[in-house]
């Protein structure tokens, strides 16, 4: 089984390479945003609601996808470990987080405007004020915070569910992405429906994000990064995006800011160009060699 697992973690990550993203209309987290769309608005008893569907949408996604996996099993181990890749890719992603990244950095010095506006795919922030370093302060934190949402998380889940079989790491996976969505799409302090969802995402982001620290440390050949980082981890309102952040920040020796939120000045200015287009290949790196532990690791399953 364990070969069959890493199979599916190379398939995930050829797929990401070939492909970046699933088109919306058959994304399954698109999908599962649908499901959790109607949810979306007031309630009577917002943390009554808001914790059935944290604890009963994920579940079952996980319940759907480890199904169709174990199906796919009965017929060939084959069609078990591509049905587990595709749910692995649909969980995952990279080279979209990195091209939209590179794109917000590279407008910052052709058209501004069009940077700011292209900053929304990653940050949920105004960034009509925003001056071209704090575009690029916003797209470098957004690319280490994503590089555990959208990588490490879901390689992680996926790779302590082999353990156990090849439907619940998928299913693990499909749970973890859920948990994701949910956070992303209600996890905002003026909805209480989303409180539920925020604290478990809290909870399972508490690894994947020190790991992705430790992982952008490794592949920049810094491991003094994270010692600096772990200083000022703490400045965000998340308990675990600091980390990644605050290490590429002390990797590049620049400040990442936030405005009116947090400030992580591990350097003296907003990273330039050239040290964005660093951190984002950085970011690109820790998720490649977090792909190959996730398939070595499950290849010993």
């Amino acid at each position: 089984m364990g070969l069959t697992a890493a199979a599916a973690v190379a398939l995930a990550v050829v797929l990401d390479a070939a492909v970046g993203e699933p088109p919306t209309r058959v994304h399954p987290v698109a999908w599962f945003g649908r499901l959790v769309a109607p949810f979306d608005r007031e309630w009577t008893h917002p943390l009554a609601v808001g914790a059935s569907v944290a604890l009963v949408l994920p579940f079952a996604a996980a319940l759907a996808v480890g199904g169709l996996v174990a199906l796919a099993g009965r017929i060939a181990p084959e069609l078990a470990a591509a049905v587990a890749g595709l749910a692995l890719f649909a969980a995952s992603s990279r080279r979209m987080l990195l091209r939209e990244a590179r794109a917000v950095v590279d407008g910052t010095e052709t058209d501004l405007d069009a940077a700011r506006g292209r900053l929304r795919s990653l940050a949920g922030r105004d960034a009509a004020d925003l001056s071209a370093g704090q575009v690029r302060s916003a797209a470098v934190e957004s690319a280490a915070e994503n590089l555990a949402d959208g990588l490490v998380a879901p390689l992680l889940a996926f790779a302590v569910g082999a353990f156990v079989s090849l439907p619940v790491a998928a299913g693990a996976a499909a749970w973890v992405k859920g948990v994701n969505t949910l956070d992303s799409m209600l996890g905002y302090r003026e909805k209480r429906v989303g409180t539920p969802s925020a604290r478990l995402d809290d909870a399972v982001m508490w690894l994947p994000a020190r790991l992705s620290a430790l992982l952008l440390a490794a592949t920049t050949l810094l491991p003094g990064a994270v010692v600096r980082a772990r200083s000022h981890a703490a400045a965000p309102p998340s308990p675990n995006s600091g980390w990644p952040m605050a290490t590429l920040a002390a990797v590049l020796g620049v400040r990442l800011q936030k405005p009116g939120v947090y400030d992580l000045p591990l350097g003296d200015a907003f990273p330039t160009v050239a040290e964005s287009r660093r951190g984002v290949r950085a970011v690109g790196t820790a998720g490649l060699l977090a792909a190959a532990l996730a398939a070595g690791v499950v290849a010993w399953s």
